[in-house]
């Protein structure tokens, strides 16, 4: 069966440039892939069962996507909470969009909605 998905897996981002304003540097992360998820962790060492639970989700779909360990930037970690309007961990975006975290997540997959915005 064909996969019409790219075989990568999560990639963490380290955040360089911290001379731009706060949503800015947020901006960037975000589009620095078409998925991007904000964790607790890495995909490869996640540290929380939330983060584990959308990677391990991510990861069944053979996607590429980035991640950024919030533990490691407290004001990354507070400001994207302002930026997505959205309080907890982890959160999902597809092509700069909020999908939403761990629960959210799971729903659209076992309904099969996470298969179709992943690979439009």
């Amino acid at each position: 069966m064909n996969n019409p998905f790219q075989i990568i897996g999560g990639n963490n981002v380290e955040e360089q440039d911290k001379s731009q304003d706060l949503n800015t540097r947020i901006k960037s992360l975000v589009q620095s892939a078409p998925i991007f998820l904000f964790m607790k962790g890495t995909a490869q060492a996640p540290q929380c069962g939330f983060s584990a639970n959308v990677a391990r989700i991510l990861d069944s779909y053979n996607v590429a996507y980035n991640t950024f360990n919030i533990l490691s930037d407290m004001e990354i970690r507070e400001g994207v909470k302002t930026f997505s309007n959205w309080p907890t961990y982890p959160q999902l975006y597809i092509k700069g969009q909020l999908v939403g975290g761990s629960d959210i997540v799971m729903e659209l997959h076992q309904s099969g909605e996470l298969k179709d915005l992943l690979k439009n």
